[in-house]
């Protein structure tokens, strides 16, 4: 998607998701010390407000205008502060060995943009430093519910830690997140990779 269409979607709600941050993100990293993150693809920033609460200094990048005017207004509610930076992942460039986490969720690009995204926020990552990527799932096709239905821009644990060269793997799986549809209970299902820069 453009970022004129997903200004459209950002639009047509007060927030298209929850503002409460992403199930796995607050159990991944609830127990880091706080430092320095990068948000990438940060959307409505609910992540990267959350982060700040716990007390990281985080950047936040999105190309949406309309959704980081309403990541602003959710960060104010908080009462934190985000770097917020309208960019374009595929041309954005962050600063090397400047990051103790960076945080990829629910980017759903094509393959070889997400790739070269991913393949940036390497040298992002002081020595040490992690990367949490989450996404819709392949089998969510057929066994979940919600996401994105081109498989192509679907994750597998596979796919993610290939394009996660030179970076030591703590965690390649499959999770599953309750969605409530209808009043019922359903699952979608994604994928999980946490690893570090050693």
């Amino acid at each position: 998607m453009r970022h004129d269409e997903w200004d459209r979607r950002y639009a047509d709600s007060e927030f298209l998701w929850t503002v409460e941050p992403n199930r796995f993100v607050v159990e991944e990293l609830g127990d880091l010390p706080p430092g320095r993150a990068l948000d990438l693809g940060c959307g409505e920033g609910r992540n990267a407000v959350w982060l700040a609460q716990q007390g990281w200094q985080i950047t936040a990048v999105d190309f949406s205008p309309v959704g980081l005017a309403k990541a602003r207004r959710l960060a104010s509610a908080r009462r934190v502060t985000v770097d917020w930076v309208l960019a374009d992942l595929l041309r954005f460039e962050p600063p090397a060995d400047a990051y103790q986490l960076v945080l990829v969720t629910y980017l759903h690009i094509q393959p070889e943009e997400r790739a070269a995204v991913l393949l940036s926020a390497r040298p992002a990552l002081t020595p040490g430093g992690q990367i949490l990527v989450v996404g819709h799932d392949l089998a969510n096709l057929s066994e979940g519910v919600g996401g994105p239905q081109d498989p192509t821009l679907l994750y597998t644990p596979a796919i993610i830690t290939a394009e996660l060269p030179g970076l030591s793997v703590q965690r390649a799986v499959r999770v599953h997140r309750p969605v409530e549809v209808d009043g019922q209970t359903h699952h979608a299902i994604d994928t999980l990779v946490r690893a570090s820069r050693t």
